[in-house]
């Protein structure tokens, strides 16, 4: 690798990872020599680059772009671009596609180009005396470029404008400043370049008072109830994901139309990207009832006006929401949004906010560069029934319940990790979300057996993803003994785990449900108990486990016929013995260990043989594993019409009569 190539990469992290600077995937970067040039591939995150990322071009060959001549048309003509710059990429195997602007980036006659969208210059650019205030601060160093439509219009304007200034100033400028959009920086080392941005943000705030401390708003209660509808409401066929943010900065835009006003339109091309053209507005806030009856009003008439269901939802004295199709582009859609408000606050202090015409608005909408950009930064993953769906699962840190949490978040679910062991749990979560998927994996330090701190971890779900479609009651405790050696307060634990916590999970993830289903009656959802073997037959030395899965069994039957109006299916899964589990595998307190311990077989002289006793007594001659109960899970869910059952997963073990 080229050290350009590395330095290259450097600064584009550096900048990357700076949402003052970038949000989302805006911006790009590059470097040429005298050949070539390499830059960033289009739908590719400054954060994130690599060197796999960017793409390298012939600069000859790139040449001849502004020297053809193309199609009146706009849509065919960007096409013609297109094609001539994919001529220009000598390796056409690598499948990338580069950033719109590489011809920007080439006629730039300086090393390194990095383009921006810093929020504070933006501010600047989008106010209605940007044009003055730039030369005031930066005299005639800076090139100041009205705003133009992105792709080859913009190109033939900056190459107009840049042949002027070289002949004004025989070189080229290394500040340029694109009205409503961003600034390019050039120069012939990455270090220059973090010398100028930096002196340009320096510039700026002798103009523009920063904005004071932002600080979190409390969580309104109401919206564990209002959530849910509004996720339903606003998805189609596939459930969203809605995130939200409240603060003191976006307090100050929500308490009227009027203010409403300031931050209802866009102001760059990359919020019509990632949060469209036109936001929603809700000023009835003070009860749910009128929040969802205000939303249900103005929905028909919003999608008729503007042709899609709103991506951005603002209520006041709650805050702003984003609904999108994963976790991830949800967050994305949010950062966009708030970066708008931050714009529009600097740029009151410019002489008032400059929106984009809807003439621009129209054209940036439906490019198709544009397009493809809002394509790839939705990246749903694969299709399945399930994706980006909402889950818990209780007892999820470890065991039977880590391996269905990370085979649920596998399927492109959003998972909540409910369990005690609070650093096993984070550990967990935090490995699960460093695969930079879509969705997302949380702990919730969760007690089922405590019905307070169940609720809590339902409003903990609510307020991470806007609902829940899957509760996966897996929490469960086993101590063996017989009538002689258990005592009251151990058989008390164990069915207050197995047992109540099983009524308490399906309480409180039932209420959720039922109001999604309240929305969209055809909406199904599930719960679901891990049951056992034990649930369907009698465990000798071992009744009070069974006795409280016996018992779950009658809740799964009577749960099911009481839920079934709201299509919240209720089924247990009774799997066989999960020997590599800890529950029987743990050394020190494992049931193997129990067993050896109380003689539950008679003879047994160690555990291995304790191990051999109990596969041999299944037809399977195995114990049950995780992709077993899976394949059982995955059924439940996708089937529409059986409820209420108990599914053995034993190898045949158990046998239904």
């Amino acid at each position: 690798m080229k050290p350009e190539i590395n330095e290259l990469i450097a600064i584009s992290k550096y900048y990357g990872n700076n949402k003052e600077y970038v949000i989302a995937g805006g911006g790009n970067t590059s470097f040429k020599d005298k050949e070539t040039i390499w830059i960033k591939a289009s739908g590719q995150s400054l954060a994130e680059l690599t060197e796999e990322g960017l793409v390298a071009l012939s600069r000859e060959k790139l040449h001849v772009i502004s020297s053809n001549t193309y199609s009146d048309d706009p849509a065919a003509r960007e096409e013609q671009v297109k094609a001539d710059m994919f001529r220009s990429i000598p390796d056409l195997g690598k499948n990338k596609r580069p950033s719109v602007e590489t011809s920007l980036h080439e006629i730039i006659q300086y090393k390194f180009i990095v383009h921006l969208h810093p929020t504070l210059i933006n501010g600047l650019l989008c106010s209605r005396n940007a044009k003055s205030l730039t030369h005031k601060l930066f005299g005639v160093s800076v090139l100041f470029v009205p705003y133009t439509d992105p792709g080859y219009t913009l190109f033939k304007k900056l190459e107009s404008d840049i042949i002027l200034y070289r002949e004004k100033f025989s070189h080229d400028p290394q500040i340029i400043f694109l009205e409503n959009h961003g600034s390019f920086v050039g120069a012939d080392t990455t270090e220059e370049i973090r010398k100028i941005y930096s002196d340009i943000i320096t510039k700026i705030e002798e103009q523009i008072p920063p904005i004071s401390e932002i600080t979190p708003l409390p969580y309104n209660p109401l919206l564990h109830k209002v959530l849910p509808g509004l996720r339903i409401l606003l998805s189609g066929e596939q459930p969203g994901i809605i995130r939200f943010r409240n603060n003191s900065l976006i307090a100050k835009f929500y308490q009227n139309q009027q203010e409403f006003h300031k931050i209802s339109l866009p102001l760059t091309p990359d919020i019509i990207v990632y949060c469209k053209t036109r936001y929603l507005y809700i000023e009835q806030s003070s009860t749910v009832e009128k929040i969802l009856d205000s939303f249900r009003y103005q929905l028909p008439h919003f999608i008729s006006e503007y042709g899609y269901s709103p991506k951005v939802i603002i209520i006041k004295d709650m805050g702003v929401f984003a609904i999108a199709e994963s976790y991830a582009s949800a967050e994305a859609c949010l950062d966009v949004y708030e970066d708008l408000i931050k714009i529009s606050y600097y740029a009151s202090f410019c002489g008032g906010i400059k929106f984009l015409t809807p003439e621009q608005v129209s054209f940036i909408d439906q490019w198709e560069v544009e397009n493809y950009r809002r394509k790839v930064s939705q990246s749903a993953g694969s299709v399945n029934k399930l994706n980006n769906k909402i889950a818990i699962v209780t007892g999820g840190a470890q065991g039977f319940g880590a391996g269905i949490a990370e085979a649920l978040f596998s399927l492109n679910l959003n998972v909540v990790i409910a369990d005690l062991n609070e650093e096993t749990g984070n550990f967990f979560a935090s490995r699960l979300t460093s695969k930079k998927t879509p969705n997302k994996a949380i702990f919730v330090k969760t007690d089922v057996s405590d019905p307070v701190s169940v609720k809590e971890l339902i409003i903990a779900t609510v307020r991470e993803f806007g609902g829940l479609d899957l509760m996966v009651s897996n929490a469960g405790v086993l101590k063996a003994g017989g009538l002689d050696e258990m005592d009251p307060e151990t058989f008390s634990k164990t069915t207050d785990v197995n047992y109540n916590g099983y009524f308490h999970c399906a309480k409180y993830a039932s209420e959720v449900m039922k109001l999604q289903n309240q929305e969209n009656p055809d909406y199904f959802s599930d719960i679901i108990q891990i049951n056992s073997k034990s649930g369907l037959r009698g465990s000798n030395r071992n009744f009070a486990y069974s006795g409280a899965k016996f018992g779950g069994i009658g809740l799964t039957q009577s749960f099911a016929m009481e839920l079934a109006p709201f299509r919240i299916k209720v089924n247990s899964i009774c799997p066989g013995n999960f020997y590599e589990g800890p529950l029987w595998s743990d050394p020190h307190n494992g049931l193997f260990v129990q067993y050896l311990k109380t003689g539950k077989v008679p003879g047994a002289k160690n555990i291995e043989e304790i191990r051999k006793f109990y596969e041999y007594q299944v037809p399977m001659k195995r114990g049950c594993k995780l992709e077993d109960v899976m394949k059982a899970l995955l059924y439940i869910v996708d089937q529409e019409y059986e409820t209420g059952q108990a599914v053995p997963v034993t190898g045949g073990q158990v046998m239904l009569g």
